[in-house]
């Protein structure tokens, strides 16, 4: 059994954003898109696939480090457990600010910004690579003694909290404000209007901010997103559009110094033979327009049916990943990152993405009533693989692409 605290939370996360679609409508308020809410679920899956290769990495290293060269040992009363929590929403401070303030580093975080909406699956738009550049931050916390798999506990409780704050639905919280993240403060650190960037990085409490200077109250309601909109439903290319920019930069950067120093300096920066920083520009509402391809209305009800295959499909492995080979994790990890790119792709009506999901059809059906012969399921395995099969190809040919001409890309 998996015992990850943000795997056995999936349920719940999915009864919170029910419950928020029913504010939304009961409000009449239009919290979401269903184009972005894939997007955004379908980063929180490329996410958790990558962290089972690389996040064994980061848990390693800080297992070495506190078996070896801890300094000291700990008693586990309450002390132990609050100081820990101190120490890492201390460090999660840290590297979520160095995660802003350091280009390389922002390309591993920027996927959590792009969205230009704010609910609660905007919570689960998570890089892949993030935890590469910001788990060294935590590995202080081993040479102080505190154990591996506490230490892993409470990162996830962390994460965890953070999960309600991102909703437009709770307003100002009184006296809770002064102390912890709430939805408030967080609102501002997603906005992109200039006095709101780089601001409010806590993960739980917001002393850190107030107590480093990097806090800022919400006053007007932020526009979301980032700077430079990724303009993609594709979770895939959210993860690396950051740094496909970063290389077209650096080929314009003439010297190998600033080419150094464009990858440690603040997003925005650029040699002062260049033209120098580039701040972030003020938003004008009268102006600004967010990302909407259009697309067939019925493509939304063959797109949701996959979908919900997809997280079921996804949360069956993530929750028996222990039983699968490494090769065996990476086929299902290749197989399901296809299938959410095809599903947000499918929005932006690109041509490629007609061939791919023909493809990704074929794929998972034999692949499903494969695994049905291997490991001796009952027939009715077969049945259900193969008629998934038939219905998705029957639907997508009839009624997912229509006749008239997609985009080309």
């Amino acid at each position: 059994m998996n015992l990850n605290p943000i795997v056995l939370s999936i349920p719940i996360f999915f009864i919170l954003i029910g419950i928020e679609l029913v504010v939304e409508r009961l409000s009449h308020r239009k919290l979401y898109r269903l184009p972005d809410a894939i997007a955004n679920l379908s980063c929180g899956i490329t996410s958790q696939l990558s962290g089972l290769f690389m996040r064994v990495f980061a848990i390693g290293v800080y297992e070495v480090l506190y078996a070896s060269f801890a300094f000291f040992t700990w008693d586990k009363t309450w002390v132990y457990w609050l100081v820990l929590f101190l120490l890492v929403d201390l460090a999660y401070y840290w590297a979520h600010r160095m995660s802003h303030e350091i280009n390389l580093f922002w390309g591993g975080h920027v996927v959590h910004h792009q969205s230009e909406e704010y609910n609660l699956s905007v919570a689960l738009r998570q890089s892949s690579f993030q935890v590469i550049w910001t788990f060294a931050f935590s590995l202080p916390i081993a040479f102080l003694g505190f154990d591996t798999l506490d230490f892993a506990l409470i990162s996830a409780l962390n994460t965890l909290y953070q999960f309600w704050i991102h909703t437009e639905t709770i307003n100002k919280m009184g006296w809770f404000e002064y102390i912890f993240n709430t939805p408030s403060h967080h609102r501002v650190h997603h906005g992109r209007n200039p006095k709101y960037i780089d601001k409010n990085h806590a993960g739980s409490l917001i002393i850190w901010d107030k107590m480093f200077g990097t806090f800022q109250a919400e006053e007007e309601r932020p526009t979301y997103g980032i700077t430079r909109p990724v303009n993609s439903w594709n979770p895939v290319w959210a993860n690396f559009s950051h740094y496909s920019e970063m290389v077209k930069e650096l080929k314009l950067i003439p010297t190998w110094a600033d080419k150094i120093r464009y990858l440690f300096k603040k997003p925005g920066w650029l040699p002062e033979s260049m033209g120098g920083y580039r701040p972030a520009p003020e938003v004008d509402k009268n102006t600004y327009r967010k990302y909407d391809p259009s697309y067939p209305v019925r493509l939304n009800y063959y797109v949701l049916f996959q979908y919900i295959i997809c997280l079921g499909v996804t949360a069956f492995f993530l929750f028996k990943q222990r039983d699968f080979s490494m090769s065996g994790k990476a086929i299902a990890a290749t197989l399901i990152s296809m299938w959410v790119v095809d599903c947000g792709v499918l929005f932006e009506q690109k041509n490629w993405v007609r061939y791919a999901e023909w493809i990704r059809i074929i794929l998972f059906t034999v692949l499903a009533t494969g695994l049905a012969y291997w490991w001796q399921l009952p027939v009715y395995f077969y049945a259900a693989g193969a008629l998934y099969g038939f219905a998705s190809a029957l639907w997508f040919y009839f009624l997912a692409i229509p006749d008239e001409k997609m985009v080309v890309s």
